[in-house]
C-alpha cells in the first residue's frame, strides 16, 4: 500500500492525476457506490487508481478490506491528513484518485471539493433527496469546480428520472447526461469487495458504469484506453 513508503515508478503513458470528489449531505444517496465502482472501472482500464475514505463509517474502507483484488487501492483517512494522503498518492503514481466523503456539507467535503478537478454529487430522484441538495450545490459553487449532479437508483422503466434531471437543470444544476438504474447488480457485486461489472460483466449496471467513466475521462482530460483489463 502507498501509504506504507513504497515508492511507485511511473511506467510509459502515465498520466497527471486527476482527483474526483463525492460530495453530498444526504445518507444514502449512493457515494460510496459511485466512488467503488468508479475507481474500479478506472482500475480496469490500466490506470493507478485509489480511493480515500473520508466517511468515518468506513464503508468504502470496508469493500476494500473484503475485496480480493489488489486495485483499487483504499485508504482512510481524516479531512486533516488529505493533503499528505494526497501528496503520497502521486509520488506513488496514482493517475486517478476518488474521494468519498461523509454525508454531510462540512468542512471535510469543502475540502474534498476545492483540492478535485471534479465534483460529483450522487442524488436519488426522490423529493427529500432532491429538496436537500441545495446545500451541497452551494458549496460545489464555492469550491468553484466543475460539479454534476449524477442520479442514482432510477427507478427502471419510469420517467422519474427525467424528471428529476429536468428540475434540476431548471435550479441552475449540472445534471451528468448519464446515470445510475436501481439494479440488483450494484447491491450484490460489493458484497465480497467486488463491482457490478465484475459481478455482471455484461449487465445493464456494467454499462452505466461504463457510460460515466467515459463520461467523466473527457471532463478531467484523462483518455480512456482501448482494452479494459482484469481484476488481479
Amino acid at each position: 500500500m502507498w501509504t506504507d513508503g513504497y515508492k511507485y515508478i511511473p511506467t510509459c503513458g502515465a498520466v497527471a492525476m486527476k482527483i474526483v470528489a463525492l460530495i453530498s449531505q444526504k445518507g444514502g444517496a449512493g457515494k460510496t457506490t459511485l466512488a467503488v465502482h468508479l475507481a474500479s472501472r478506472a482500475a480496469a482500464d490500466g490506470r493507478t487508481t485509489a480511493i480515500i475514505d473520508l466517511d468515518p463509517q468506513a464503508t468504502a474502507a470496508s469493500w476494500g478490506d473484503r475485496r480480493v483484488a489488489n486495485a483499487p487501492e483504499v485508504v482512510s483517512g481524516q479531512a486533516v491528513r488529505l493533503p499528505a494522503l494526497i501528496k503520497a498518492a502521486e509520488e506513488n503514481g496514482a493517475e486517478f484518485l476518488v474521494l468519498d466523503t461523509a454525508p454531510n456539507a462540512d468542512q471535510t467535503a469543502s475540502l474534498a471539493a476545492r483540492v478535485s478537478d471534479l465534483v460529483l454529487i450522487p442524488c436519488r430522484p426522490a423529493a427529500f433527496d432532491l429538496e436537500a441538495i441545495e446545500t451541497t450545490l452551494l458549496l460545489a459553487k464555492a469550491a468553484a469546480k466543475p460539479a454534476y449532479v449524477v442520479l442514482n437508483a432510477v427507478p427502471p422503466r419510469s420517467s422519474i428520472g427525467k424528471e428529476a434531471a429536468e428540475g434540476l437543470s431548471g435550479r441552475g444544476a449540472q445534471v451528468a447526461p448519464y446515470s445510475l438504474t436501481q439494479r440488483a447488480a450494484f447491491a450484490h457485486g460489493v458484497i465480497d469487495g467486488r463491482t457490478a461489472q465484475e459481478f455482471e460483466p455484461n449487465g445493464k449496471a456494467a454499462q452505466e458504469i461504463d457510460q460515466i467513466y467515459k463520461w467523466l475521462c473527457g471532463l478531467v482530460d484523462m483518455p480512456t484506453r482501448r482494452h479494459a483489463r482484469k481484476a488481479a
